[in-house]
């Protein structure tokens, strides 16, 4: 509200026609980008770049610029002298510090960083390495598992308290390359020995051997659950061996007795039965090869030739003496065993037996063996009828599709070597494994008659 005894002032307005022209603001000044630098009017064209080249201030920032990275660069070299230093004056040992064909000292790059960088944080924890995880000598065992990683094994050392920090022996095996050389195997440590020690211990496994014996006249099986009840090694891994029955797919190499058995075949029969000695963390592949190198060795000289002279191949002759390693109990009467059979093959028997059948109990047993009952025994020889298999050389003429055992030394000598007889049959007298023996048939059941047909 105005005071009425004052006048009211008058307002001038300047006019174009009859509109009121607004009155224009000065743009306001742009703020100098370094002290002292006076802003450019508004009204002034910018400058071409070819003539700023020319402004002097640009090339005082460049060399403030060069003068900041320089200092910064210079301080890191001194930094980084100044612990090259440090690690030169340090007192304790080197060893497993300093790589082969690594300089201290050497320049820096990308490639060796990080290396350096660790190799410098132990060298700084070179107290820590050269202490141990307790004062006790005695021999602690320990076992690393196949797959198993550096990291697992740093961890599970701790644990047992035979090192004191895994992340810092991690980093000793990783800058050591340990950690790429690891296998699987037993060791002996001892909580007295320090990180360096461990690790060392680490790369030289004991070569601990277990004993195992294989008896005559067992099946590939039998041996495999041997091998696990013993806690050698898996069951179905050895049998997945034993079947695929290529020794050289085994990384085995070949073997000449091997190449006449039929396309498909396993390694049954030829697993040589003997006792060994082989490493406690062995391969399905270690021991099979044992085992068919000591058939290649024992095997009897002049096998193969000798099966032949008889009208065996090799395969035939390793095949029929399984038969014969399960049915002979007496070493002795194994050659009177062996040539009842080869008298049914060669067709001698053929009238009193109706064919060239061998009728080998020992044959249908294998072919309905199972876990628990490898050789299955019937209440009676009427039920072979009822076995259909290959292998019931009751219902099939010849020998079967393969050995169905292990034999051994003798077993195969009377194979290609039997006694020359003209019997056709034999039958268990009950006494001490032994046989009583005929040519004919009539003699045959006199004889099941008196001993009943054990």
């Amino acid at each position: 509200m105005t005071n009425p005894t004052q006048p009211t002032p008058s307002v001038k307005r300047r006019t174009v026609g009859s509109a009121p022209v607004p009155r224009v603001l000065p743009r306001r000044a742009r703020r100098p980008l370094f002290a002292g630098q006076k802003p450019r009017p508004a009204d002034r064209p910018a400058a071409p770049w070819y003539l700023r080249l020319l402004d002097p201030r640009l090339y005082l920032r460049l060399a403030i610029t060069l003068v900041v990275v320089g200092a910064v660069a210079a301080s890191l070299l001194l930094s980084r002298q100044h612990l090259i230093q440090q690690w030169q004056a340090q007192p304790e040992s080197t060893e497993g510090l300093v790589r082969s064909g690594q300089v201290a000292g050497q320049a820096l790059s990308l490639d060796n960083l990080e290396d350096s960088l660790i190799g410098l944080y132990l060298r700084l924890q070179q107290p820590a390495l050269a202490a141990t995880a307790g004062s006790s000598t005695q021999p602690v065992p320990f076992a690393i598992e196949t797959g198993e990683t550096a990291t697992s094994v740093a961890e599970r050392l701790q644990e047992m308290g035979l090192i004191s920090d895994a992340g810092l022996f991690r980093l000793y095996m990783r800058y050591n390359g340990i950690d790429q050389r690891i296998e699987a195997g037993d060791f002996e440590l001892a909580t007295a020995m320090t990180m360096p020690e461990v690790a060392q211990a680490l790369q030289n496994a004991l070569v601990r051997e277990v004993t195992v014996s294989i008896p005559e006249g067992w099946r590939a099986e039998q041996v495999a659950e041997l091998l696990q009840d013993e806690g050698i090694m898996d069951a179905e891994s050895f049998m997945a061996a034993v079947r695929l029955g290529d020794p050289v797919a085994l990384g085995l190499g070949s073997y000449d007795f091997l190449r006449g058995r039929p396309a498909g075949a396993s390694l049954e029969g030829y697993l040589f039965p003997d006792t060994y000695r082989i490493p406690a963390r062995a391969k399905p592949a270690d021991l099979l090869a044992a085992m068919l190198d000591n058939f290649q060795e024992k095997a009897p000289p002049g096998l193969s030739a000798a099966a032949a002279s008889s009208g065996l191949s090799l395969a035939d002759a390793v095949t029929l003496a399984s038969i014969v390693e399960r049915e002979a109990v007496q070493a002795d009467e194994r050659p009177l065993i062996a040539s009842v059979y080869r008298n049914r093959l060669s067709g001698a028997c053929e009238a009193e037996v109706g064919g060239r059948y061998l009728q080998a109990d020992p044959t249908v047993q294998y072919a309905r063996g199972r876990a628990g009952d490898w050789w299955w025994k019937p209440q009676s020889v009427e039920e072979y009828q009822f076995v259909q298999s290959p292998y019931n050389t009751y219902l099939h003429p010849g020998l079967p599709p393969g050995p169905i055992a292990s034999a051994g030394l003798s077993a195969l000598e009377a194979a290609v070597q039997p006694a020359e007889t003209q019997y056709c049959f034999f039958v268990a007298t009950g006494e001490d494994g032994r046989h009583v023996f005929a040519r004919t048939y009539a003699e045959h059941q006199a004889n099941v008659a008196i001993y009943g047909g054990q």
